[in-house]
């Protein structure tokens, strides 16, 4: 089952989750009015931030809402495979054929923040995509691989759908050649220019051409910032604190050049750092240039705006997943790229 908008709007989806002041309830509802706006997909985003976990958001995604897609990222080793497959084929059936799981890397600031040993972040995503797959169409799965040990592990009920799409959420050069052989699409990060996109699905079809895959059958999804005022100087202003939360480590920009980010500069990289050593996320957001606020998202007014997310498009993104600097502003997102109501 694949919802889609009206033919009159393209597709684009709401991306919710980095607010730790918008409660889950507060989340579903604006899932449930994306919805009426004609958005294809309402998309929580399970972050390092730990703020809500995905799998109640989705419940009450599932509940609020009839039609629209729901996605979500979850860190692979921060839950088991089979809990993975289980928990998946479950948000699937309630609502209704409707899921799109997003597995993401596990990296050494996950592996610090929740005690877990870190292993190679490639042949875990690979071997997690494997064994979910395997227990999703129903099969006892015994694996013997470099991080994933299962013996007659198996779901003990038949999932709605043992094909539930399964993205891969990628950033850096490696990880994107990855996507090319495992995924069924891809989720490009936030913060990062149309150019980058564009770069990235070029390795991602590098990597389906390596792996003997067509490239055409793939989702390519793109988590985009905007920040829409009148006053495109506000736009920049309340858009600085999300530029600025990229940059608290030094491996995120990093990721992004490896793949051909024009925006960063590399020699911006210590003074930035050294910022947000003296004062942390406040020092660093007065820090960032406004050529990296404007370049990496979509900022400045409803035309300014819409225009960005169209350069995305352009890029190869085949789903926009905006998401509003500030609660004002989810309005003015709903009324820039929804329908109008009646």
């Amino acid at each position: 089952m694949t919802p889609t908008a009206p033919a009159s709007v393209p597709p684009v989806g709401l991306a919710m989750g980095y607010d730790p002041d918008t409660d889950v309830r507060a989340m579903a509802e604006q899932a449930r009015t994306a919805e009426e706006r004609g958005f294809s997909m309402a998309f929580f985003s399970e972050t390092l931030f730990t703020n809500r976990d995905s799998v109640t958001a989705l419940s009450a995604f599932s509940t609020a809402t009839e039609r629209v897609e729901l996605g979500t990222t979850q860190v692979v080793k921060l839950r088991s495979p089979l809990v993975m497959a289980q928990t998946a084929a479950t948000l699937d059936e309630l609502s209704g054929g409707r899921l799109v799981l997003v597995v993401g890397a596990f990296t050494a600031k996950h592996a610090a923040r929740n005690g877990v040993p870190l292993t190679d972040p490639v042949t875990t995503l690979r071997e997690y995509v494997e064994t979910i797959r395997a227990l999703l169409r129903g099969e006892s799965v015994t694996y013997e691989g470099e991080v994933v040990r299962m013996d007659n592990a198996s779901l003990n009920f038949t999932p709605p759908r043992p094909d539930i799409p399964i993205w891969i959420a990628a950033a850096s050069r490696k990880g994107l050649l990855n996507v090319g052989a495992i995924g069924d699409g891809v989720l490009l990060d936030a913060g990062a220019s149309p150019a980058y996109a564009a770069n990235a699905v070029a390795l991602v079809r590098q990597g389906c051409e390596r792996a003997g895959r067509d490239p055409a059958g793939l989702a390519v999804a793109q988590l985009i910032n905007t920040s829409i005022e009148d006053d495109p100087a506000a736009a920049v202003a309340h858009m600085r604190w999300e530029v600025a939360s990229k940059f608290t480590y030094a491996s995120t920009p990093r990721a992004k050049m490896s793949v051909g980010e024009p925006v960063i500069d590399p020699d911006d990289l210590p003074g930035l750092r050294a910022a947000f050593e003296r004062g942390g996320k406040a020092e660093l957001a007065r820090a960032i240039p406004e050529r990296y606020v404007t370049g990496l998202t979509a900022t400045g007014t409803a035309a300014d705006v819409t225009a960005r997310v169209a350069a995305y498009r352009a890029a190869g993104v085949s789903l926009p997943l905006v998401r509003p600097a500030a609660a004002h502003q989810l309005p003015y997102l709903l009324d820039t790229f929804g329908t109008t109501t009646a």
